[in-house]
């Protein structure tokens, strides 16, 4: 079955398959809901009052520090044209199977990929989740189809990429370092951005399966919008959080490159997704990460002898390779690169 959408559709599905079924660990399913994820105000981040803006970037710091996680609210970006990327977002998975195969996944590295689960020529067990992968930037590549979604994308992913880029000038700040140092170091301006949307369809066990397990992002930022169906759920002082963001929010975590730059100032957050019996979830990820050729490692900046490099230089281009031909494992990934 190419994806788990048309699995559903074909059978009138009322239990799991068995290769989707996964091994359950009790521990997994204590939450912890009284925490609260830290808010972001980027309008308070690019304030022209020095005082708003030195407490919104330590408020951003501390968030990246801590958790590695945080909500952006007042970001600018029109609601019209998030709901609007959504819709046209489920209307790509609408389309006939046939016409969602002329993108299957070939090359991992390939600019416009469609499949199912992660890998599944690794993967033990299947996660219950569809997917489409468009690199689209430096340049922008999306499907010609449903009518209109390309130019919505494109509009879509621009914006992103602008609100990353004052981001990130915030983080380097919150370094002691200069507002582009980030973006000057990881050469942003060519660098890659990956936009991710992830189908999540209704499930009739949705406790057997899993969305996506434990595992982190590559890149340095990434920026994540979904529609009024939950299920994200990220890793904080070893406890589970379901995430619930608020109207019209972003959702930004912090990506393995981040890691890497500062030398584990900031770490990468661990985050899965579970799916439920209720309705289709989507959600829509844009990551933010250097060119494919760049040689990433700790900042000479960040490392000294009391913090030691504590990871290999590794190109961009590799790492990826990395991740996508095994299995998704929390910081499995990263941990092959630490010294």
């Amino acid at each position: 079955m190419f994806s788990v959408k048309g699995l559903v559709e074909s059978n009138d599905l009322r239990s799991v398959p068995s290769k989707y079924i996964w091994p359950t660990n009790p521990e997994d399913h204590i939450l912890h809901k009284t925490e609260n994820v830290p808010i972001i105000d980027f309008a308070q981040l690019i304030s022209s009052n020095p005082s708003e803006q030195s407490m919104a970037v330590q408020k951003l710091g501390d968030a990246c520090r801590d958790w590695g996680f945080f909500m952006l609210i007042n970001h600018g970006m029109p609601e019209t044209l998030r709901s609007e990327f959504l819709r046209a977002s489920q209307s790509f998975f609408d389309l006939s199977e046939e016409e969602k195969k002329e993108y299957a996944e070939g090359n991992i590295l390939d600019p416009i990929n469609c499949g199912t689960s992660f890998n599944v020529t690794v993967d033990k067990k299947l996660f219950w989740r569809d997917y489409l992968k468009c690199l689209v930037h430096p340049q922008f590549q999306a499907p010609s189809k449903p009518l209109g979604f390309s130019e919505t994308s494109e509009e879509y992913v621009t914006k992103c990429r602008e609100l990353m880029r004052e981001l990130l000038k915030g983080i380097s700040k919150s370094l002691g370092l200069e507002e582009n140092f980030i973006h000057e170091r990881m050469n942003v301006e060519s660098g890659s951005q990956l936009l991710v949307i992830n189908f999540y369809p209704a499930c009739p066990n949705p406790e057997l399966v899993m969305g996506l397990p434990a595992h982190t992002d590559h890149g340095l930022l990434t920026l994540l919008t979904q529609n009024e169906l939950g299920g994200l759920q990220i890793q904080h002082n070893g406890h589970w959080i379901p995430v619930n963001p608020l109207p019209n929010s972003f959702l930004i975590n912090t990506g393995d490159h981040l890691e890497i730059l500062t030398n584990g100032k900031i770490k990468s957050v661990i985050h899965r997704v579970l799916v439920n019996n209720k309705g289709a979830r989507i959600s829509v990820a844009t990551a933010q990460g250097p060119p494919l050729e760049a040689v990433v490692s700790p900042a000479p900046e960040l490392v000294d002898d009391d913090n030691p490099a504590a990871y290999g230089a590794i190109t961009y281009r590799d790492y990826l390779k990395i991740q996508k031909s095994n299995e998704l494992d929390g910081k499995s990934c990263l941990d092959r690169i630490r010294i």
